[in-house]
């Protein structure tokens, strides 16, 4: 996900997404735990798109 792409999605967007984030990392945790990952970056991945909303929304409430 570009950041282009997360300025355009709302407020609750982004909250949802970002829930929803973090449970695909924790079910890939999960996964990887039990038998290892055929994409390790995905994880790395994840946690950056998480970065970026949590950076937006830490932009929209001080502007």
């Amino acid at each position: 996900m570009k950041m282009i792409d997360v300025r355009k999605m709302s407020a609750e967007e982004l909250v949802k997404k970002e829930i929803d984030l973090r449970e695909e990392i924790s079910k890939l945790a999960f996964k990887h735990k039990i038998r290892p990952l055929e994409n390790t970056s995905r994880v790395s991945m994840l946690r950056k798109d998480i970065a970026r909303i949590l950076t937006l929304r830490t932009q929209m409430s001080i502007s």
